[in-house]
């Protein structure tokens, strides 16, 4: 354990040396008295460990006239667009950094914030991107619930990932994502503690969540939120995407009755109190973006430009 903490503070500092501080292989070799080996592996090991974050700051023109034609044909307040990979359509890469660029500036903001949490894929790799910042005139609030079916904490559920680097006042929401009836949704809403937390949810002023598409491979099932007769069903009625477990239309419109009886997140936030940012990519997440844009569910959007061009296009 000692000698593993003792190579992690070297390769620590060879990043140091390499990324900040501007040296070559050869001079980080002579400054710790090691081979230009070492050296080349003590950077990859500092970078493969997570412990060099790379931000590219030069705006890349084809993103910002992507995001400037998104604002423009959706009549969104805040579109963000990062690079794609031309060699994978599923990483995260990209979107979670420029999410965590957003989110970190809001929490060293002045004016004290309420910051509503969605969840998914895309946060948690935001989340883990963030420095450390102490920050506790601010509050982070949970839209959703933090238990998973079995009872075990949702895997990727984020306020508790978020906790770790973000020093401010966090407030999970200790409930299921999908209550097993509309009954038992109530019973626990009108739990005093649980009432709290959906009246600062209600209050959010900056918002992120997740897009998840619906389709057989709805991420609501295939967590084991709701079944297949669950998924058929609100497919019959229309769903092409969900928010926090809320599940909607083509046109952004919440589908009354079914599933969307026993969500017990929070309600979305309303878009005339702040920003709600929904940060998502990928073909199979194009139509629900396309419905929470078109419906109002979202007034902003962090996204690449694969994603972008499929919603320009359509």
């Amino acid at each position: 354990m000692a000698r593993a903490s003792t190579r992690l503070d070297d390769a620590a500092r060879a990043g140091w040396l390499y990324y900040v501080a501007g040296n070559t292989q050869d001079q980080i070799a002579k400054k710790l008295g090691i081979s230009r080996q070492s050296a080349q592996r003590l950077v990859a090991l500092a970078m493969s460990e997570g412990l060099v974050k790379v931000r590219i700051e030069h705006p890349i023109a084809r993103c910002m006239d992507l995001a400037a034609a998104m604002q423009q044909r959706f009549g969104l307040e805040f579109c963000t667009v990062a690079p794609s990979d031309p060699a994978s359509s599923s990483t995260t890469i990209g979107v979670a950094e420029a999410t965590a660029r957003e989110m970190e500036q809001a929490l060293t903001g002045e004016d004290p914030v309420i910051m509503g949490i969605g969840t998914g894929r895309t946060l948690r790799a935001a989340v883990e991107l963030l420095p450390e910042i102490d920050c506790p005139r601010h509050r982070v609030v949970s839209l959703t619930g933090n238990i998973a079916p079995d009872g075990s904490a949702a895997y990727f559920n984020v306020v508790f990932t978020m906790a770790d680097a973000v020093k401010a006042p966090s407030f999970p929401m200790p409930l299921p994502v999908i209550a097993a009836s509309a009954a038992e949704r109530d019973a626990l809403h009108a739990q005093s503690m649980v009432r709290a937390t959906l009246d600062m949810a209600r209050r959010a002023t900056t918002t992120f969540v997740g897009v998840g598409e619906f389709d057989e491979n709805a991420p609501l099932h295939r967590d084991g939120f709701l079944s297949a007769e669950d998924v058929a069903d609100m497919r019959a009625r229309g769903a092409i995407g969900e928010i926090i477990g809320w599940i909607f239309d083509a046109e952004g419109r919440l589908i009354e009755g079914g599933a969307n009886e026993r969500v017990a997140s929070a309600p979305i936030p309303s878009r005339d109190a702040g920003r709600v940012i929904a940060c998502a990519m990928g073909a199979a997440k194009v139509p629900g973006i396309r419905g929470a844009i078109r419906g109002g569910l979202v007034n902003g959007l962090i996204t690449n430009e694969a994603t972008a061009e499929a919603l320009l296009s359509g």
